[in-house]
């Protein structure tokens, strides 16, 4: 228990700590204006860290061994693990890091983020309270929240551990209390991120994901599709369970809930920018966080994917 400080704009020295502090690896940067500061506040296994790269640090790492999550107040992570597609993440967004039992690597970018971390038994502990739960280790089968709510409901309990718990001596040598802030903060993590702890669909589930369901949950995105909606908001509407729901969407359309959801703003937010004339005022930045797109270039991306051209093409009228 207690802290941990680190500040060097050595390359080597960075290496060496990150490797000790995390696990080993090899970093990268240029050639001056490498400045690395890590504090940490941690108990037992759990730690909460605060990491501000004045650089581009590359970096190629082994498996961390812990469940490592990953909060970003400024600057840009690009990251990628087993060898998978890279992904994206920039200010505002809580999102897995890495599986706690693959090699990743990635480039942080003068980046301002804090690192979660615990020991992956404390999934298991908290899904053994769960009705259905699998016997088999946990495992996130995702690394961003199932919904804006459940990301939202997963920064307050990391803030409340950061700042009310870890970060006061008092409060980080008392076992008890620390010990239900780190289980607390794991229930957050399995009601954030969609996981493998429940059991596959009952045959009440498979019986409800019928063309009927399909219907209603359509209905309801389009109804509220400007909303703040949860895949649980979805199956409530649709008066089915959650797994039920979500056996509907893979069975019929070959996709997710929220998938789905993305996919009905992306076109939402197509028709407005085909709609903007040179008078009206509209962004493509503004468009795309109306439609709750709040990462330019993940929505550009996935703009381009749908429709051949970029945002900014569509709204220009230029040719794609």
């Amino acid at each position: 228990m207690g802290t941990l400080h680190f500040d060097s704009e050595d390359l080597g020295l960075t290496e060496e700590f990150l490797s000790r502090a995390y696990t080993r690896m090899k970093i990268g940067g240029a050639a001056e204006h490498t400045r690395v500061r890590v504090t940490r506040n941690s108990a037992g296994s759990t730690s909460v860290d605060r990491l501000t790269m004045e650089y581009d640090m590359s970096h190629d790492a082994q498996p961390i061994g812990k469940v490592c999550l990953c909060t970003v107040q400024d600057g840009t992570i690009v990251r990628q693990y087993d060898g998978g597609t890279e992904s994206l993440f920039g200010p505002g967004d809580a999102f897995l890091y890495t599986p706690h039992d693959r090699p990743y690597k990635g480039v942080i970018q003068r980046t301002d983020y804090h690192l979660i971390m615990f020991d992956p038994t404390l999934l298991d502990q908290v899904a053994e309270s769960l009705p259905g739960h699998r016997t088999s280790p946990v495992r996130l089968t995702g690394d961003r929240p199932v919904s804006r709510a459940a990301a939202k409901n997963l920064q307050r309990t990391i803030e409340h551990l950061r700042d009310d718990v870890l970060a006061v001596p008092e409060i980080r040598d008392a076992p008890l209390i620390t010990s239900a802030a780190s289980r607390l903060l794991a229930a957050s993590v399995l009601n954030a991120f969609p996981s493998n702890a429940l059991t596959d669909p009952t045959i009440e589930d498979r019986h409800d994901a019928h063309p009927a369901t399909l219907r209603r949950a359509v209905a309801f995105i389009e109804d509220h599709v400007d909303s703040d909606i949860s895949a649980a908001d979805i199956a409530a509407a649709a008066r089915v369970s959650l797994r039920a729901l979500q056996l509907t969407f893979r069975r019929h359309l070959g996709t997710t809930p929220l998938a789905y959801l993305r996919r009905v703003r992306l076109a939402h937010a197509h028709q407005e920018l085909l709609a903007a004339t040179p008078i009206s005022g509209a962004t493509v930045t503004l468009v795309a966080n109306r439609w709750g797109f709040l990462h330019p270039g993940r929505f550009a991306a996935a703009y381009r994917r749908a429709y051949g051209r970029t945002p900014r093409e569509t709204l220009n009228q230029l040719p794609p």
